[in-house]
């Protein structure tokens, strides 16, 4: 069982793969070209992700891996506002059959100027539309610089994420 992180290219999935890790921050500038699989051993559990580059060619591969994921990791880039209406379609499509998956959102890009904040990233994604019976969350993250240690919103989702999955198996 995995954990799938899926995104629009650009959103940062890799670095914020690597920054949960390692604990510390590893910006990722080249695009996923196919998959990156990366497991995270915490105290309580081995957590195995799996990142499915974001690029067109490569959405077609996401439904797939579905059936055999405990929790989706869905990341979303808050300053690229001419892209969430396409972030947003993804995500319903991809949730639409499966109403029991807990979601965990990353608002990531927080740190970037003109950013979309929480709410109005809540509102973009429709998320008010998804659903009571599913557990969703949304946090807002940022991959500062280099070699940093990663962010409490960071440390935040890497407690969420190993608690979903505890539950979850």
């Amino acid at each position: 069982k995995q954990i799938l992180v899926l995104g629009l290219d650009g959103a940062g999935k890799t670095s914020i793969l690597h920054s949960l890790a390692t604990n510390h921050v590893k910006r990722s500038v080249a695009p996923t070209e196919g998959f990156n699989a990366i497991c995270i051993n915490t105290e309580e559990s081995q957590m195995e992700f799996l990142e499915i580059g974001g690029s067109e060619s490569l959405r077609s591969y996401w439904k797939m891996y579905f059936p055999k994921v405990l929790l989706l990791v869905y990341v979303v880039d808050s300053a690229d506002h001419a892209r969430l209406p396409m972030a947003k379609q993804l995500l319903h499509q991809l949730i639409q059959n499966n109403s029991t998956l807990p979601v965990v959102i990353l608002a990531n890009k927080q740190d970037l100027e003109g950013a979309y904040c929480i709410t109005d990233i809540h509102d973009a994604l429709a998320l008010s539309d998804i659903g009571d019976e599913r557990k969703m969350f949304l946090i807002g993250t940022h991959v500062a610089e280099d070699g940093s240690e990663i962010s409490s919103n960071m440390k935040d989702a890497k407690e969420l994420i190993g608690q979903l999955v505890l539950e979850t198996q």
